[in-house]
């Protein structure tokens, strides 16, 4: 269809400048039978709209409740498991009592049901949301991990319709983050939101297509189409099209963040999160006369369901190491150790929101690593490989360029030993780590030093009866609780035999 200033060219063409209809097509880009169309028209007149098509279904008034709970429930199953026109048709007449509508009405209601359910949205966000439609963003608030700051991200799931929310705790804001916390969040529902609005982060979308499509990331299908949900993305730079979810991220970094929380394990403190994130769904809405939690029921009715399968929300990526068997990731190249057998090679590495995982053939952890953040350099080690290759060759540890990395008491302690005290040093070096860690095991090691000990014995005395890292300061000895000892008594002739003398003890 052309627009009216398309036709007037048209027509000035040829009427005007003389132009023939094979040449104003080439100039126009169109068909000639299209050129004649538009020439042989005499009434301009502007056409009357079309009347609206007529929805109204007086008869079957009564039934729509039935048939909109079974075509809901279809948005759970898989298309070729729906209702059709022809199956909501028998259904209604075979188990409802009353009904005596045809089955032309009863199609022509389906088929506007099914264009509100199925149909994208297009444009800016309604209004109303409909139930069980959720939205997705990062917030950012700091927190204490075992006395240490961190900066940290939290992942918001928001439902509109009830203004239900769900938040999870992360270092990161990269794809692993994103796909654990709303793994976690759908477990804890028991169920999948079916439309999920999501902003334009690199995570998830690599480009911005015309007409408002997007080439997604091939982690983010996959972990879509697991959880067969729908995704629908903002304009750029439009956080107005999803402001239930930017004002969410601001109510729960000052209700729950507010003051910075302190604790000891991050996994724990999530689980927490969930709690609170229920429990305050027991106040009333902002805007209707009911609770939260009575509006979030309806969210719930129309979940997904939950796949199988759980999904593996780590990422494999095969990194090269160096001649140390360490290997780096990351823009500000936070490293990683592996094993001395695996220097100069390549590895499958799998890394998950808190972990970084390097995996041997047989697809086994070499060792485990906790996930570094931050933008600086720095370095996740784990010894114990290295020391247990050492100790069956402690002749080749100043060739090895290991022993350059290791602490500078531990340099200290070797060099005072022999070659063979060597070898069961670093046995023993690998034993502690591996029971209370290496900081611990070093510092044992300083203390030995510093004692001029070099014994194993006097090592493993001092290692099992130096102050944990972990102890308080001070420890209150009432609250301890004590052996009872057994008591003990001597005869005192035995003396007598000590005293005696030389001569005497000989005779005896």
């Amino acid at each position: 269809m052309l627009t009216m200033t398309q036709i007037d060219y048209i027509r000035k063409a040829f009427f005007e400048e003389g132009l023939n209809i094979s040449q104003i097509a080439k100039t126009f880009s169109c068909d000639r039978k299209t050129v004649r169309k538009y020439l042989a028209i005499e009434d301009f007149n502007q056409p009357f709209p079309k009347a609206k098509r007529v929805t109204e279904q007086p008869k079957l008034d009564s039934f729509k409740a039935v048939i909109d709970t079974w075509l809901t429930e279809d948005l759970k199953h898989r298309r070729k498991q729906r209702h059709s026109a022809r199956r909501v048709f028998d259904r209604l007449l075979s188990d409802v009592s009353g009904f005596n509508c045809s089955y032309r009405t009863v199609a022509a209601y389906v088929k506007l049901k099914k264009e509100q359910l199925y149909k994208p949205i297009k444009g800016a966000l309604p209004l109303l949301h409909k139930a069980g439609e959720a939205q997705v963003d990062f917030g950012t608030a700091d927190f204490y991990e075992n006395g240490l700051l961190c900066t940290g991200h939290y992942l918001n799931l928001s439902f509109p319709a009830s203004n239900a929310g769900y938040f999870q705790l992360f270092k990161g804001e990269n794809q692993e983050c994103l796909f654990e916390g709303l793994r976690t969040i759908f477990e804890h529902l028991g169920g999948v939101p079916p439309r999920l609005w999501f902003d334009n982060a690199s995570t998830i979308v690599k480009k911005i297509l015309k007409y408002g499509e997007r080439d997604l990331t091939a982690s983010f299908l996959r972990f879509k189409q697991h959880y067969n949900f729908t995704a629908v993305f903002c304009n750029p730079s439009s956080g107005n099209e999803k402001g239930n979810i930017e004002n969410k991220v601001g109510y729960h970094r000052r209700n729950f963040f507010v003051p910075v929380p302190s604790f000891e394990s991050l996994v724990a403190y999530n689980e927490e999160l969930l709690e609170k994130a229920v429990a305050d769904h027991q106040r009333d809405h902002y805007r209707f006369n009911n609770t939260i939690d009575e509006l979030h029921k309806k969210d719930k009715n129309v979940l997904l369901h939950l796949p199988a399968v759980p999904y593996d929300c780590s990422r494999y990526e095969t990194l090269k190491t160096d001649l140390y068997g360490k290997f780096k990731y990351g823009s500000t190249f936070h490293t990683y150790s592996t094993a001395p057998k695996y220097a100069a090679s390549r590895i499958l590495v799998q890394f998950t929101a808190s972990a970084v995982i390097p995996l041997d053939e047989s697809m086994r952890p070499i060792t485990k690593h906790k996930r570094l953040y931050g933008d600086f350099k720095q370095e996740q080690m784990d010894w114990i490989p290295y020391l247990t290759q050492l100790s069956r060759c402690p002749s080749a540890l100043k060739y090895s360029g290991i022993y350059e990395m290791l602490p500078n008491p531990v340099q200290d302690y070797l060099e005072k030993v022999d070659k063979p005290g060597q070898r069961n040093v670093l046995k023993v070096l690998a034993k502690l780590s591996q029971e209370n860690g290496f900081a611990r095991a070093v510092d044992s090691i300083a203390e030995a030093i510093r004692r001029d000990r070099t014994d194993l014995d006097s090592l493993l005395t001092l290692h099992k009866y130096l102050k944990p890292v972990h102890m308080p300061e001070t420890m209150d000895v009432s609250q301890l609780a004590l052996p009872e000892l057994p008591t003990f008594s001597f005869e005192a002739s035995q003396y007598d035999t000590m005293l005696l003398s030389p001569k005497a003890v000989a005779k005896c």
